[in-house]
């Protein structure tokens, strides 16, 4: 698939993000002089054919409040890592949960999980759930907290 000229002009006016409006297409629609429905469908389109990955929310935690936020890395049986991890991505202060390879003898961690809060208390709290969940399946675990924010950003297509 390539882009056309409206692919291009979807993809600037919404490579900063969707409005934050009840309607975000329509008004994405609205700029473009189209209707939502075309919005939605060459979206749609366009995932469909991998020119983009997602369409997700990206909430800014600090703005929401959670100050504290740490990545954990955990040392999980791999017999049962992908059953727990489950478990522990479906906690309420997960923002995300995944499984990676080991590089020993330096880094034994094979499950990664971010908690978020509103205090180094609050994730440590969460941290000793997450260990309790994990029982005897865990041998070590370690967090590392964030010391600054990245921005993230999607798509960028360069004007002209």
């Amino acid at each position: 698939m390539t882009l056309d000229d409206f692919d291009r002009r979807l993809i600037m006016a919404t490579q900063s993000g969707l409005p934050l409006v009840s309607r975000p297409y329509e008004a994405v629609a609205a700029m473009l002089g189209v209707s939502g429905d075309m919005v939605r469908e060459r979206l749609a389109a366009l995932l469909a054919n991998g020119l983009i990955r997602r369409i997700g929310a990206v909430p800014n935690h600090y703005r929401l409040g959670y100050v504290a936020n740490g990545m954990t890395v955990w040392d999980v049986d791999d017999a049962q890592v992908d059953r727990l991890g489950a478990k522990v991505g479906a906690l309420p202060g997960v923002s995300h949960c995944y499984r990676r390879p080991r590089h020993m003898p330096r880094w034994p961690y094979n499950l990664f999980a971010m908690l978020h809060g509103r205090s180094r208390e609050d994730v440590e709290d969460q941290r000793a759930a997450v260990r309790a969940l994990l029982g005897d399946a865990c041998r070590a675990d370690d967090v590392l907290y964030s010391s600054a924010i990245l921005k993230k950003t999607g798509l960028r297509l360069r004007e002209g």
